[in-house]
């Protein structure tokens, strides 16, 4: 995509999963990718696959939730490439969804897990990378959220009451600082079928879900990663404040 070479992108939840999609895609558009997780051994080995691969990436251990970390990780960036033009932020504890039932019977130390991570933890990577943006004059913030944010669950609360802020979070940057060459936006992921999920779903569970979408297929990590792509590219830079679904027309707004 045009407007992706050679550009230095900060992907912060890239071990596995979406996050690790993303980085190898947009290594592939020919950027400099910095891989960072808590899962370092992870991020080091989406790190080595796309070195492997012809691609160049550096591999980061860092902490989300904790702001001396987040803010060591973005002087290691910029230390390391020379500045910063993208960010994916795409962390999140998975371990405390399982956990995240209702608001009635779930242990706050989950609500507040969950906010540290995936609301907080954004609002700090942000807080750190929009002055190096800036720097540079300015350059792209592309936020995981999720169709949870708007289709109202039973459970889960915690979960979709981040991705809702992680929303209003983007579309603040992209009010604040849009005029000074900032653009931010979400991506609102629907089901995507990682192997995890798909080893540990029953066929008719899956065949349901796939029910309620608009499409002949589940969706894959690597559609999320065309969207970030896209999103961070030239192509992607008069795209500003939205919240973009990628879910196989599950939810239509």
């Amino acid at each position: 995509m045009e407007g992706l070479k050679e550009k230095v992108v900060l992907v912060a939840g890239a071990a596995t999963g979406l996050g690790a999609a993303s980085a190898r895609r947009l290594a592939d558009e020919g950027a400099r990718v910095v891989v960072a997780d808590l899962d370092v051994e992870g991020a080091r080995r989406t790190a080595s696959g796309i070195r492997d691969a012809g691609g160049e990436a550096v591999a980061v251990g860092f902490d989300i939730a904790d702001e001396a970390s987040v803010g060591e990780l973005l002087t290691t960036t910029v230390r390391t490439y020379g500045g910063l033009d993208a960010v994916h932020i795409n962390a999140g504890d998975m371990g405390a969804i399982s956990k995240d039932t209702d608001v009635v019977d779930m242990d706050l130390a989950v609500w507040d897990r969950t906010f540290a991570v995936n609301l907080r933890g954004h609002m700090l990577v942000t807080r750190y990378a929009v002055p190096e943006l800036l720097a540079r004059g300015g350059g792209a913030l592309v936020y995981t959220s999720s169709i949870a944010a708007f289709t109202g669950e039973a459970a889960r609360p915690a979960y979709s009451a981040t991705k809702a802020g992680i929303n209003a979070l983007a579309r603040h940057v992209a009010s604040r600082w849009g005029r000074e060459g900032i653009w931010a936006n979400a991506v609102a992921p629907g089901l995507i079928l990682t192997p995890a999920i798909e080893e540990g779903a029953a066929p008719d569970l899956l065949e349901a879900l796939l029910a309620r979408t608009r499409s002949t297929r589940h969706g894959r990590a690597d559609d999320i990663a065309a969207m970030v792509a896209h999103l961070m590219s030239d192509a992607g830079a008069w795209i500003n404040g939205q919240v973009i679904n990628v879910d196989g027309g599950t939810v239509m707004r």
